[in-house]
């Protein structure tokens, strides 16, 4: 993926203009689509009951030099052998989030050595990692604090629980895809938010938590629906197809409220309702800086994130390898302009069916329907990916396993 070029991040911001200057600069990194990263987030729990709480010490002795800052001030912060790094989230839930890789099948090999040796890690702790995008057992719990979680929680708890589920309970998949050449862009840009809802339908996996059913099928999903749609809505939406990418992503950035504000000491809470935009306006005391500005920017949630990259945040943690299943219908989709075409028109119809996906998942005809075709059209560009016999045969299996639970309206 293509990287950001050296900006001046202490330079104070005056109008909106600027601000929208330095995020077209940064949010839509144009090249040749080649290179493909994945996110991975696991629920943690203790592998002889997974009800008990798992708490930070337990944690910080199983990663020992991999452990973030964040777990242990003190850590080296060491990458995992295959280069992934190990964050966590408030509620102790484990992310690997990758280097980018050239293909499909380095990364794919690269990923799982890192699983593995974190699953070790883990092990010498009597812990396992979860295998849904929802915790099933455990009520939300904090595990991290930090001024930043506690902002957030803070900001969440005005709108209702749903924040505490979200920071504590969940946990995702995320694909990273390059923005393309600037006149795939836009192409690429829609296409990634319209098959979301049939793709989440198709990979839900969470529709039990703290030891009951939701009623969705993805409990993951409904939870960052009702946090703040300022900062979790799509910036796309099928009513505004034609618009400009970056126009969109400007716009959006500058009208969501402030979900914290850095500061010395632990409180880092925001005033109620002060956008970016009202900052700029001079709501505070201070002008923000391009790293305020940035920093702002990873406060908000939307299904898909332009970071240079697109970052797809829709999807559910799947069990045990099924990780491999969505990143390898994704990278199909998107491998080349006429199959991502092709995907974009079998999924426009429903793209704006967010929160039917995560309540009914495959339950809902016209979703099944759109991921059925969606997954039909990835297994017959899947051999073009170039993946190991023995990797292709496994995802092929498991995509055609989904494919026949689309067709059947199965919502698991």
């Amino acid at each position: 993926m293509v990287t950001s070029p050296e900006l001046d991040r202490s330079a104070i911001l005056r109008e909106s203009a600027a601000a929208g200057r330095h995020l077209a600069r940064i949010c839509f990194k144009t090249g040749p689509p080649t290179h493909t990263g994945v996110e991975l987030e696991w629920t943690v729990h203790d592998a002889a009951d997974p009800v008990r709480p798992v708490d930070p010490t337990r944690l910080r002795a199983a990663l020992g030099r991999h452990a973030p800052v964040t777990l242990d001030p003190t850590s080296p912060s060491e990458p995992l052998r295959h280069g992934g790094m190990v964050t966590l989230e408030p509620g102790g839930q484990l992310e690997i989030s990758t280097p980018p890789r050239a293909s499909t099948a380095a990364l794919i090999r690269a990923t799982e050595a890192d699983i593995a040796q974190v699953t070790d890690l883990l092990a010498t702790a009597g812990l396992i990692l979860g295998r849904s995008g929802i915790d099933p057992h455990r009520r939300p719990r904090p595990v991290l604090e930090t001024p930043r979680y506690r902002a957030m929680r803070g900001a969440f708890d005005r709108r209702g629980p749903a924040g505490r589920t979200m920071m504590y309970s969940t946990a995702g998949l995320q694909v990273c895809l390059d923005a393309g050449e600037p006149d795939q862009v836009a192409d690429r840009w829609a296409a990634a938010h319209a098959v979301g809802p049939p793709l989440l339908a198709a990979f839900a996996s969470a529709a039990r938590h703290a030891g009951r059913r939701t009623g969705w099928a993805s409990a993951r999903m409904a939870t960052w629906l009702a946090i703040d749609p300022a900062r979790t809505r799509p910036v796309w939406t099928p009513g505004h197809a034609d618009e400009d990418p970056t126009a969109a992503w400007i716009r959006y950035v500058l009208a969501a409220p402030l979900l914290c504000r850095r500061r010395d000491g632990s409180d880092w809470t925001a005033p109620a309702g002060v956008t970016f935009a009202d900052w700029l306006d001079g709501a505070l005391p201070e002008r923000p800086t391009t790293d305020d500005l940035d920093y702002h920017v990873s406060t908000l949630f939307p299904p898909v994130r332009p970071r240079g990259y697109l970052e797809l945040r829709y999807l559910d943690a799947q069990p045990d390898r099924d990780w491999r299943l969505p990143l390898a219908v994704l990278s199909a989709l998107f491998h080349d302009p006429g199959t991502l075409h092709g995907a974009y028109a079998i999924a426009a119809p429903v793209a704006h069916r967010w929160s039917a996906a995560a309540r009914h998942g495959l339950a809902d005809p016209a979703l099944a329907a759109a991921a059925a075709a969606l997954l039909d059209l990835a297994l017959t560009t899947l051999p073009r990916l170039d993946l190991p016999a023995g990797t292709h045969n496994d995802i092929e299996r498991g995509v055609r396993g989904r494919l026949a639970a689309a067709q059947r309206g199965d919502d698991r």
